[in-house]
């Protein structure tokens, strides 16, 4: 059950962008689990991977293919071609040859990408037999199957679109997610695609991403896990009249913060798509000496089950916050000048509970499907946010019973 509003928004075409999609019967022949992006020859492609040692077949041969003037993105749901040895690499290998047969191109142009179960073959066959009918498919407006095609536990296809203007012409951006567990992302999050038709270089669009990632899917988390596949996309086709964005031009900070908009958008739809979530928390902790010690006293907390099952309950254990902040590893931490809210209701003041707390404000506050956790340390002026879910019995009962 997704926390909040998830409609899937009316997203325009992107010129340059073709998006095919079909059913291969991965694992499932309800929907379809295949999707391929073809771009534009003058196109430019800029991607961040898991940090995962055990990084999937698919990750490292994307990696590798991506300085290669990419063509293509082939995705598929069902199977995460993930702790398959040599085998799997060579079945990643294969699927991008089999598409560049169809496509006329060459297969060290292809970008493959795979999500679902860890540890099985990849059904390299199954691919190709799908594959040209995913490429007869083709389409500028494709972006709902696309969404669609590379969901697994998620309840709801994710997507966010966004235009701005740069010297009187129109930018497009579009971009789509998927993920609902297995998220602690790490340079990425699990599988995410955005595109513009923006001209811009392959440097400064790698720049433009890797920038917008730290501030977007490196700051969700749903259960702590940082996945075997984890990769974020950005295609730029290059066929907007707008002249080029420059580094340092005022067009590009334009760009930049489109972008990072799209990017955050995406990275809340997955937490409130959560595996089991009934509540979203955002985690907002300001006056730290540096970023790095918001990050890591807020994650401190969004990782906490005690935390996150108490919030599953309404149950305003305020302790269990403060027990999270007080192990997050923060260096010489005056107590007494730290403040902690639940919204606008502060629960810790002084180095104990707040004189004014009541349990019913409190719970008055839990009770709700958003909740602002808000921790001042008293110690600087840095301000980070991060965003987590609640713990329910669902999201043990899903991931108990995911292979079957």
């Amino acid at each position: 059950m997704a926390v909040g509003q998830t409609d899937f928004p009316n997203m325009p075409p992107i010129s340059g962008i073709q998006i095919g999609t079909t059913n291969a019967g991965i694992k499932q022949t309800v929907r379809d689990d295949l999707l391929i992006f073809q771009f534009s020859e003058t196109a430019t492609c800029a991607a961040v991977f898991t940090q995962n040692a055990f990084c999937a077949a698919p990750v490292v041969l994307a990696r590798k293919n991506l300085t290669q003037s990419p063509r293509w993105l082939l995705i598929n749901s069902g199977n995460a071609n993930a702790g398959t040895g040599e085998q799997g690499m060579q079945d990643a290998i294969q699927t991008c040859d089999d598409l560049a047969k169809i496509t006329s191109g060459q297969k060290q142009h292809v970008l493959p990408f795979s999500t679902g179960v860890i540890g099985q073959s990849l059904p390299v066959e199954k691919i190709k037999i799908a594959l040209p009918k995913a490429v007869a498919n083709f389409s500028e407006n494709n972006w709902k199957n696309a969404a669609t095609a590379i969901m697994t536990t998620d309840t709801f296809p994710k997507g966010v679109t966004k235009t701005i203007l740069l010297n009187d012409e129109t930018i497009t951006i579009n971009g789509i997610s998927k993920g609902a567990g297995m998220i602690q992302p790490n340079m990425a999050t699990l599988l995410s695609f955005i595109a513009t038709d923006a001209k811009i270089s392959q440097p400064l669009l790698q720049h433009c991403l890797a920038s917008a990632t730290e501030l977007s899917f490196n700051r969700i988390t749903v259960d702590g896990d940082t996945s075997t596949n984890d990769a974020c996309v950005l295609m730029a086709s290059g066929c907007s009249n707008a002249p080029e964005i420059l580094e340092n031009s005022e067009s590009y900070q334009i760009f930049a913060s489109a972008i990072l908009d799209v990017m955050k958008a995406l990275a809340e739809l997955i937490v409130r798509d959560g595996e089991g979530a009934t509540k979203l928390m955002r985690i907002v902790v300001s006056e730290a000496a540096n970023d790095a010690e918001a990050v890591q006293v807020a994650k401190t907390i969004a990782h906490s089950p005690l935390v996150k099952t108490a919030f599953f309950a309404s149950d305003p254990n305020w302790g269990r916050i403060l027990a999270a902040v007080g192990r997050a590893g923060v260096v010489e931490m005056e107590l007494d000048k730290i403040r902690i809210y639940l919204d606008d209701v502060c629960i810790v003041r002084n180095g104990g509970r707040a004189e004014d707390y009541t349990e019913e404000a409190g719970q008055a506050v839990m009770n709700q499907a958003e909740i602002l956790i808000d921790v001042k340390l008293g110690r600087g002026e840095f301000s980070q946010t991060v965003l987590t879910c609640d713990f329910s019995y669902d999201y043990v009962k899903i991931n108990a019973e995911y292979r079957t």
